[in-house]
């Protein structure tokens, strides 16, 4: 069974997935992370960005994060531009990593859904007060710039509606027992079978 989880910036899919890493050995491939690396690795995939940015993505070795999320900040145009050119290179990475879980935040928004094969898809929540201010904190930006990167993905509503499985992450919902409820879930009967809109 392949696994997906998403849900919004801020919401808490890291440490959820930090758990399910610490406490139960499931590794979930993590696409953010993948991308950066595979622009890392990548000549061609570098040489696509900079034509797509004006500007190299990756200079003396690092990648040039600031550089990236102002261009995507501009449009959603711009957004749906990279992703074109990332999202194939990532979905061919995590087919052949052998992973059945793997985190995605922009898991229907931006298409990837449709690029990799997913049986269940859990979503991870938390009021949007709570992703501004873990935002803010992660990233040192001004809660303007954290609602820009939200409003910038689909509502929490529309993710959780097209997911299986809801994971509260607001602070105070206990996490460890929603774990076990998900995989004892997944075990049940009624997560094996098919989702009328999951299987491809």
């Amino acid at each position: 069974m392949k696994i997906a989880i998403t849900g919004g910036i801020g919401a808490g899919k890291s440490y959820l997935c930090n758990q399910l890493r610490l406490h139960y050995g499931i590794v979930v491939y993590d696409c953010d992370a993948a991308a950066k690396r595979l622009m890392l690795e990548s000549a061609e995939l570098q040489a696509r960005l900079t034509q797509l940015l004006g500007e190299p993505v990756v200079k003396d070795g690092c990648y040039q994060k600031a550089l990236v999320s102002n261009f995507l900040l501009e449009s959603a145009e711009n957004l749906k531009r990279l992703n074109e050119i990332v999202h194939p290179e990532v979905a061919k990475d995590f087919a052949a990593s052998g992973a059945d879980w793997l985190e995605s935040a922009i898991l229907f928004d931006s298409g990837f859904i449709d690029r990799i094969y997913i049986n269940k898809v859990i979503c991870v929540t938390a009021p949007e007060e709570v992703r501004v201010q873990r935002i803010v904190c992660r990233n040192n930006v001004s809660p303007e710039i954290a609602k820009r990167w939200i409003n910038r993905q689909w509502k929490q509503e529309e993710v959780l509606v097209r997911s299986d499985y809801e994971i509260v992450n607001d602070g105070q919902a206990n996490i460890e027992e929603q774990i076990e409820q998900l995989l004892s879930w997944l075990n049940s009967s009624a997560a094996l079978s098919p989702s009328m809109n999951r299987l491809k």
